[in-house]
């Protein structure tokens, strides 16, 4: 299993950010949680800062698509496999983008893929 990147992640336990980081770690990933408000979720730091050393096999967006757009570069030179655009974060642009640069787009919900064993 390779790490997971949680972008737009947030400490509110009501957020589905926060539950898809709790998920993640009960199933054994990796996660790196990246968002706006420091804090922790379970044993996971949430960092402001960007390392564009970051080994990341999946990205899983908490972001709306125009706040995304901050984001086409620096996601793609992670070279991540795949990113996940859970509900709510749908953008045709990334699609196309992502799929030119060889990485696999999933628009589905983080949550549901883990519950159902289809991470």
């Amino acid at each position: 299993m390779g790490t997971t990147l949680v972008i737009g992640a947030s400490p509110n336990p009501d957020r589905y950010s926060h539950k898809a980081v709790v998920s993640l770690r009960a199933k054994g990933h990796e996660v790196i949680a990246f968002g706006p408000r420091k804090g922790h979720i379970l044993d996971v730091e949430i960092t402001q800062e960007w390392n564009t050393n970051w080994v990341i096999d999946t990205v899983t967006l908490y972001i709306n698509a125009t706040v995304q757009r901050d984001y086409y570069e620096k996601i793609i030179a992670l070279n991540p496999r795949r990113v996940i655009f859970n509900p709510g974060t749908e953008n045709s642009e990334f699609y196309e983008i992502l799929k030119k640069n060889g990485i696999e787009v999933e628009v589905a919900c983080t949550l549901v893929l883990l519950s159902i064993g289809n991470y």
